[in-house]
């Protein structure tokens, strides 16, 4: 008789919520239901409106749906923390993950490991930190992670963060998997720029995802002339949602002197409009000023694209310069210029995406698995 699978339940955004966390959840659950039995618990209300006034929700497309999800939270509401926690012990778990990435969280997340504080809990923290600090953060994420029983981070950056405020974690410290969701059509590059709009004779700096100043998109921009006086093909394509800002940044796109070579394209990407411009790139660019990772190397990866990223946070840890891209100094954009330019002077994209592919058990989703395995089987014993 086989033996029965734990029982998890998982606690995050997941479809219809949009952005990384949500992607990230739901390829978690998709695998994890290989080896456990995982039930999927997410927001009735993620944020509200006046904290996060853009759409929270795209329901045009359902790579990461999880079929079940019980839609139970409202992050606001006191009252409902209670009845979710009740909820969720009747659903009888072994171990409990939620998924942590922002101190707002941190009055509901408390509550529910409070409640639920003899079940085993595993917090996946995407930032121990917010990426923006600000006063209280500390004090609002110590309250929240203290209570964890075990936790994975992805880098050993978040892991020395969460030391700071948690007395000797049971943690593994693992890279963030792959998303390989994306690559819906399998389109070839040719076909990608096609549907991107994108001449076939030119060459493809990708720079994606919501633009928040911390993500360094005026050091690329300030980088753009050098890289177009050594090869005018080269375009820079600047892909997401600009939350703040922009007119600022298209000033400075304007007197940078390499307006011609600079595409934006504004407004969030749905999951199916992804693939045609990671397909299309031959490069991806991360020019952070601080970070802790990112999935957007991941989402790369799963492209097997090469990536130019910064000396900041976890991305070294991921970035294998010389080997998978490379990492030049933050807010230094003739570093970013001069390495652009040595990735097609030397010719180095075959190089790169062979490294890539080597290095994709490393990413897999399966070894997520095993990682999630080790830690229950260390935090089993329900607590008191």
């Amino acid at each position: 008789m086989k033996n029965k699978k734990k029982k998890i339940v998982m606690i995050g955004p997941v479809f219809p919520y949009k952005g990384g966390i949500a992607h990230y959840t739901g390829a978690m659950v998709k695998n994890l239901k290989k080896d456990f039995d995982v039930e999927t618990v997410s927001y009735k209300m993620q944020y509200p409106k006046l904290l996060f006034r853009n759409e929270q929700k795209d329901f045009e497309n359902d790579l990461f749906k999880i079929p079940g999800t019980k839609y139970l939270i409202n992050t606001a509401n006191p009252f409902n923390w209670i009845i979710s926690a009740h909820k969720i012990k009747k659903m009888k778990p072994d171990h409990i993950i939620m998924q942590w990435w922002h101190p707002y969280f941190s009055p509901c997340y408390s509550c529910l490991s409070f409640m639920l504080r003899k079940i085993p809990r595993i917090f996946v923290c995407h930032n121990v930190f917010p990426h923006e600090r600000f006063p209280m953060d500390r004090f609002l994420t110590k309250r929240a992670l203290k209570r964890g029983s075990a936790y994975i981070t992805h880098s050993e950056k978040e892991a020395s963060d969460l030391k700071e405020i948690t007395a000797s974690p049971v943690y593994e410290a693992t890279v963030h998997p792959v998303y390989n969701a994306f690559k819906i059509q399998d389109m070839s590059k040719e076909q990608a720029k096609q549907e991107a709009g994108i001449a076939p004779d030119k060459k493809m700096l990708l720079f994606f995802g919501f633009i928040r100043d911390y993500k360094g998109l005026r050091h690329i921009i300030d980088a753009m002339p050098e890289i177009v006086k050594f090869d005018a093909d080269i375009e820079l394509w600047v892909v997401g949602e600009f939350r703040s800002d922009k007119e600022s940044y298209l000033e400075q796109i304007k007197k940078s002197g390499a307006e011609s070579s600079i595409k934006i394209v504004d407004g969030y990407i749905p999951d199916s409009g992804i693939e045609k411009y990671f397909a299309a790139a031959d490069i991806v660019v991360l020019p952070y000023e601080s970070a802790t990772q990112s999935g957007i190397v991941q989402i790369a990866y799963g492209f097997e694209k090469p990536v130019i990223a910064t000396d900041v946070g976890g991305l070294p840890e991921v970035v294998l310069n010389e080997k998978t891209g490379y990492i030049v100094p933050p807010k230094d954009p003739h570093a970013l210029a001069e390495a652009v330019c040595r990735f097609f002077r030397e010719n180095r994209a075959e190089e790169f995406t062979e490294n890539v592919r080597k290095e994709a058990y490393k990413y897999s989703w399966d070894r997520m698995n095993e990682v999630v395995q080790r830690l229950a089987e260390k935090t089993g014993a329900h607590e008191g």
